[in-house]
């Protein structure tokens, strides 16, 4: 596994005035914390993260923490955190850590805070790694299909040394209706997985069918249904019927005799 470095320094400037400035200057505060050791308070370059970030996915990732020495100040309480349970004065600034969290600024964007976790090497952690499709699947470049990706991540658990950097697929055999399932994937030996083995990872899929509005040509007139109308009217309940309306006789007109 490939060895990821970042440096740090111990950090004394605590309060939300003092860390403001130390973002002005360039630093992201940042806490170490440690199962059974007292947290420690560090900052790091922004520019050193950042450039970490665009070269790796920094989650899941094992980062060795080089805690440099702390400058100006004749304090020893902060170099007894630094060393406290090793020995070996060579790898006393140096731990094992992965990042718990990266806080961002919710209007900027900006990362503003980072807690990392230190961690043994010789002891299984949980971790999730990401699923990376290799290739174009033949129901897609063929039979017009559509390659759907479900799971993006698998969660996987082993020594922090034998964490896989990323799990690749081949899709090219997939055609439409084929799918890719945990048990298919090809895992190393020192890994295990803890997903479902059933659990569907990616998959071919018919491509979706559009309506297509139906418009009328030019000239043509759209037919309405014909209501057919009651030559009665029906009287409503308790109701009695009218009679018919008897038509008056007309008046005759009688001739006046020529004389």
């Amino acid at each position: 596994m490939e060895e990821i470095f970042l440096d740090a320094e111990p950090r004394q400037e605590l309060g939300k005035a003092k860390v403001k400035d130390l973002r002005v200057k360039g630093f992201i505060p940042a806490v170490v914390y440690a199962q059974g050791k007292e947290s420690l308070a560090v900052k790091i370059s922004h520019t050193a993260l950042l450039r970490l970030m665009h070269e790796h996915r920094i989650e899941g990732i094992l980062i060795n923490l080089k805690i440099n020495p702390v400058r100006n100040t004749k304090s020893t309480e902060m170099q007894n955190k630094i060393s406290n349970g090793v020995k070996d004065d060579k790898k006393r600034n140096s731990r094992s850590c992965l990042i718990k969290e990266i806080q961002y600024d919710p209007v900027g964007g900006d990362i503003i805070h980072v807690d990392f976790n230190e961690i043994s090497l010789t002891k299984a952690i949980k971790v999730n790694v990401p699923v990376v499709a290799k290739g174009e699947p033949v129901g897609v470049k063929q039979e017009g299909g559509s390659l759907e990706h479900i799971l993006w991540e698998v969660e996987v658990e082993c020594l922090p040394t034998n964490i896989p950097k990323e799990i690749e697929v081949d899709v090219s055999p997939l055609k439409i209706g084929d799918a890719i399932y945990i048990k298919d994937l090809t895992i190393p030996p020192d890994v295990k997985v803890l997903n479902e083995p059933g659990a569907i990872v990616l998959s071919v899929t018919e491509p979706m069918k559009e309506e297509i509005p139906v418009t009328p040509v030019e000239g043509e007139v759209t037919q309405e249904p014909e209501v057919i109308k009651e030559k009665k009217e029906v009287a409503a309940e308790g109701e009695e019927e009218a009679e018919p309306t008897k038509e008056k006789p007309k008046a005759k007109v009688e001739e006046k005799e020529k004389k």
